[in-house]
């Protein structure tokens, strides 16, 4: 197993970089969702200087089309939080999963008693490689129907329609407790049954297995192509980014990042709605011989 724990070696800033990897909601994406002109540009440009560009997100594969225009060379992206390796050439609704790292059913079973104690009211939904399901007290926090409705036990039961699928992570909401504190607990509550971590201004956890994450997820992904942690350049917001950034040769927090991901990274650039992804590329670019 790749490791993705940075250790020091050459100054990052000495290597041209090789790989550029970014996440999507309030790093890449602007507040509306969309892809600015500038930064497609800033993507397409340095895809033609030969930086390979990965999306590294929470999203599931099903919420790739925002970017599905915009991927060249490999296609690939890093989907549910280091879950999956998604090709995203076929288009929109027709990805196809390269690399799975699923939440075994007995770890995702101990995860939801063990926060249920910790946190009594915690709702849970399932995210799946081709489904979504969720219990009936989970709010509707996502722009979709789910697929079924019961307890988190029944919907990761051996006797659920979908038993046969691979779970990629669960999510766990409550509707009182501040988000940070949410995610410190259930981390000590949960303990290496699986990694916690959150993307949401909410209290809104995500639950994957142990050892996912976007940083175990791309190093993987670059020592299949020769690339070391020196020649990344990598970019975030919030907490499920930290391993990624800390991992990253280079990294940028923006502008509109959570103080964890700003101590956790190398750099700093402006807010997703100013283009920060972009600015720092068109730099890097720019340094290239």
């Amino acid at each position: 197993m790749t490791s993705a724990t940075r250790q020091p070696e050459t100054a990052a800033e000495t290597l041209p970089p090789r790989l550029i990897a970014t996440d999507l909601d309030g790093t890449l994406l602007r507040d509306d969702k969309s892809v600015s002109p500038r930064t497609v540009a800033a993507l397409a440009a340095a895809e033609r200087a030969g930086i390979e560009v990965f999306f590294v997100t929470g999203r599931p594969a099903r919420w790739m089309d925002v970017v599905s225009d915009h991927v060249h060379g490999h296609g690939l992206a890093i989907c549910g939080n280091g879950a999956a390796v998604v090709d995203l050439h076929g288009g929109p609704g027709a990805h196809r999963f390269v690399k799975v790292r699923e939440l075994a059913r007995e770890n995702a079973l101990d995860a939801v008693r063990l926060l249920r104690d910790a946190a009594p009211g915690t709702v849970y939904a399932v995210e799946q490689t081709y489904g979504f399901y969720q219990e009936p007290a989970y709010p509707k926090l996502h722009m979709e129907i789910p697929d079924s409705l019961a307890p988190a036990e029944e919907l990761l039961g051996p006797d659920h329609r979908a038993a046969g699928e691979s779970v990629l992570k669960i999510l766990a909401y409550h509707p009182e407790i501040d988000p940070d504190a949410f995610l410190t607990l259930a981390r000590l509550a949960i303990g290496d049954r699986a990694n916690v971590t959150r993307s949401s201004p909410s209290a809104l956890l995500e639950i994957s297995g142990p050892g996912v994450s976007k940083a175990s997820t791309l190093a993987l992904c670059c020592a299949e192509r020769g690339i070391s942690h020196e020649q990344v350049v990598a970019f975030g917001d919030m907490p499920n980014d930290v391993e990624m950034l800390t991992w990253a040769g280079r990294s940028y927090a923006m502008g509109n990042a959570h103080p964890d991901v700003i101590a956790a990274a190398s750099g700093r650039t402006v807010a997703n709605n100013e283009d920060g992804v972009a600015v720092v590329i068109e730099e890097l670019l720019a340094e290239l011989p």
